[in-house]
């Protein structure tokens, strides 16, 4: 397993991408986690480790091809939410989840279930979005003690969703068709969120 990930494409393109996330400062302390799918019922996850220094020979091989999760090695917390992108969107090629101080700082700010994000030029970097004044909503959830409970919210909310979602004093989770557009949405809209924060700081809003 280990040799056939080092030579893996999708391995090396997920430690590349984690390791430029890592360098925004938007995983510290082990926190956030990565994947890519494999295959249709598969995906390679990141592990527990410093967010600098990903290999591929970290990476969790989680696989829900008969009801079933399975990981190889021990895996993430976040496991079974990653499945749930996966299982929810079948174009869906990655999934980002980062722990930025501006995101996760909104989150708790906010009390409502969702944000409206309107007026900026970045929104254009999300796809679907060829409009700055097209208002694009931010769905919101609460945290939860068990990470089933937080998928089981995930799935509740299905219809709303797209491209990401933030998971009050938590994190933001983004994904795309492609491992290149995940990583624009998570660009994309870390932008936009430090943006309203500093928006509101300024307006007296919070």
């Amino acid at each position: 397993m280990t040799a056939s990930l080092q030579l893996n494409p999708y391995a090396i393109q997920l430690c590349t991408i984690g390791r430029w996330i890592a360098q925004k400062n938007w995983l510290p302390a082990t926190g956030g986690n990565l994947s890519i799918r494999a295959s249709e019922h598969s995906c390679l996850l990141t592990g527990q480790k410093d967010n600098h220094e990903f290999s591929p020979q970290d990476l969790r091989n989680v696989n829900w091809a008969d009801g079933d999760l399975r990981c190889s090695g021990a895996p993430a917390a976040e496991t079974a939410l990653h499945v749930a992108f996966y299982q929810l969107f079948p174009q869906c090629k990655a999934v980002l989840h980062s722990h930025s101080l501006s995101s996760t700082v909104f989150s708790r700010l906010i009390r409502a279930d969702g944000y409206p994000v309107s007026g900026y030029e970045m929104q254009k970097g999300i796809a679907g979005c060829s409009d700055a004044d097209e208002a694009l909503q931010l769905v919101i959830l609460d945290n939860a003690p068990e990470v089933t409970q937080l998928a089981a919210q995930l799935r509740q909310r299905a219809g709303e969703l797209h491209s990401a979602v933030l998971v009050r004093g938590h994190g933001l989770y983004v994904w795309g068709d492609t491992l290149e557009q995940a990583k624009r949405h998570l660009e994309s809209w870390e932008f936009l969120i430090a943006c309203e924060l500093e928006r509101l700081k300024i307006a007296g809003g919070v």
